[in-house]
């Protein structure tokens, strides 16, 4: 009852209920499409753009810095501006490159994801990034996801919610397509479906993604929330349809369970939503063990 009482008392709180909404829309949104990148082998391109998104965010934060002093009238520049065309040009050149014959889809990653990070932690080092004596900080949070679920604000709020349904309803529409596109390219280039153009959304809606929840979750630990989940149903489930259902709601189960455990045990939230998909995984490896005997 103690328990209830003291997440009762936290849920009366407007800030908690609105970080509650985003870190459920934000776990749906990246299971939707972790069972395709499962299956395609694209995964590396989740984990190569949550490197990205921290350069662009750094690349981001150095251009407010200039702005605001050629224009002292202007606080700062909207971080979105730059880190969404930053983060989906980079998926396009993932994608691109990955397909190359002279660079295979490891060594893409090795150069675009690892060369923003050294590039993004060299400008938040530089003069005209706007210092407050704690740049450790600001890096530690970028990647890890803010320690404290209050720091999101009504912007932030309002920004994730529309993306994010637009990415559910372009999964909707586009989910025949995809699921072609997924389980046979070569046939689903013979009856008329660009591949190319459908493999470019798919890494444009997941670049959206890390996007959207770089600020909440971590531009290093999102990718987890995107995999784990699918790779969980695949444990138990072999049906495409069931096992993108089954990783929704267990993203948004885990991403509910690490949402309470973060405010119970006063720990950091992404890390928590992440370490709950991963007990998930264990146990649903164990069911998957147990059924295929």
């Amino acid at each position: 009852m103690e328990l209830f009482d003291t997440l009762s008392y936290y849920m009366q709180n407007a800030q908690v209920r609105n970080a509650l909404i985003v870190g459920v829309l934000v776990a749906l949104c990246a299971s939707l499409l972790g069972v395709t990148l499962v299956l395609k082998r694209f995964s590396f391109i989740g984990d190569g753009l949550s490197h990205v998104a921290f350069g662009a965010m750094a690349i981001s934060s150095v251009t407010g810095a200039l702005v605001s002093a050629w224009k002292p009238f202007i606080d700062s520049t909207n971080n979105m501006i730059i880190v969404m065309p930053v983060t989906v040009l980079s998926a396009v050149l993932l994608l691109r490159t990955g397909q190359n014959a002279k660079i295979r889809g490891d060594a893409a990653v090795a150069m675009i994801s690892v060369g923003a990070l050294a590039v993004g932690y060299l400008l938040m080092h530089l003069d005209i990034f706007p210092s407050n004596g704690n740049v450790a900080g600001d890096v530690c949070t970028t990647l890890f996801g803010a320690s404290n679920i209050l720091t999101l604000t009504a912007s932030d709020v309002t920004f994730c919610v529309v993306v994010s349904v637009l990415v559910m309803a372009a999964f909707v529409l586009l989910y025949n397509k995809l699921f072609a596109v997924t389980f046979d390219e070569d046939f689903a280039t013979a009856t008329g479906t660009n591949a190319n153009v459908y493999n470019l959304i798919i890494a444009i809606i997941i670049a959206v993604i890390i996007v959207i929840s770089m600020n909440f979750v971590g531009s290093l630990l999102v990718s987890a929330l995107i995999i784990f989940p699918a790779l969980s149903a695949m444990r138990v489930l072999k049906n495409f349809k069931a096992v993108t259902v089954c990783s929704a709601c267990l993203s948004v189960l885990c991403a509910s369970i690490g949402f309470f455990a973060s405010l119970l045990l006063e720990t950091p939230l992404g890390a928590t939503m992440v370490a709950v998909n991963i007990i998930c995984f264990g146990v649903f490896s164990l069911i998957g063990a147990v059924k295929n005997k």
